[in-house]
């Protein structure tokens, strides 16, 4: 048995305006990388059609989000679009300590309360859609969201994209193929990098 100790896990951050791929995206990881697990969020707004109760999130209700909240139990949350999101503390924490990897789907809101809350521990990549006419297409073909929603979402976009010099990475999702191995080399780059640093002490 080997002695060597375990490496620390990484928090692999991604975000990007709501439809520029980012969920899709990290999805394709997880299927193929049994090392990196999907932190769950918790949120008050409803399920999608598909979507499962501790699977896809850890639906609530306000007060129940709200309790979470002043129980000191949240890495991060914030309200988006009326609704609020937010990452359990506990399963991250035990994740990284056992060695293990856990990408967040989250907003750059989100992105700075986890770095400010484990700084050494945050890769960041943040996910561009090749232009917002394209990603407007791409919001009006998910379905599941109002004419409303969809408008409310691409007035917030541009200025969610004036935050990607916050993050480490940036790429660009034009061909979901090629954006999902230029994610897939950053990580595995982080990993070797946490291992050498590690080894050196």
């Amino acid at each position: 048995m080997s002695n060597d100790p375990v490496r620390r896990g990484l928090c692999f951050v991604l975000a990007a305006p709501s439809g520029a791929g980012k969920s899709t995206i990290l999805r394709r990881l997880i299927q193929d990388d049994p090392a990196l697990s999907l932190s769950i969020s918790a949120t008050t707004r409803a399920p999608r059609p598909g979507e499962r109760d501790g699977v896809d999130y850890l639906f609530t209700d306000q007060a129940g989000f709200e309790a979470l909240v002043a129980a000191g139990a949240m890495l991060e949350w914030a309200q988006v679009f009326g609704r609020c999101y937010g990452t359990p503390r506990d399963p991250v924490e035990q994740a990284l300590s056992a060695g293990r990897d856990v990408a967040f789907d989250i907003d750059w809101q989100g992105h700075r309360l986890v770095r400010a809350a484990m700084p050494g521990d945050v890769v960041s990549v943040f996910i561009r859609p090749p232009s917002l006419d394209h990603l407007r297409l791409r919001l009006q073909g998910r379905g599941g969201d109002s004419a409303e929603e969809i408008s409310r979402r691409m007035d917030a976009a541009q200025s969610e994209m004036d935050h990607a010099g916050e993050f480490e990475h940036v790429v660009v999702n034009e061909d979901l193929d090629q954006a999902v191995a230029e994610v897939r080399a950053i990580l595995h780059a982080a990993r070797q990098a946490r291992t050498e640093a590690q080894a050196r002490g």
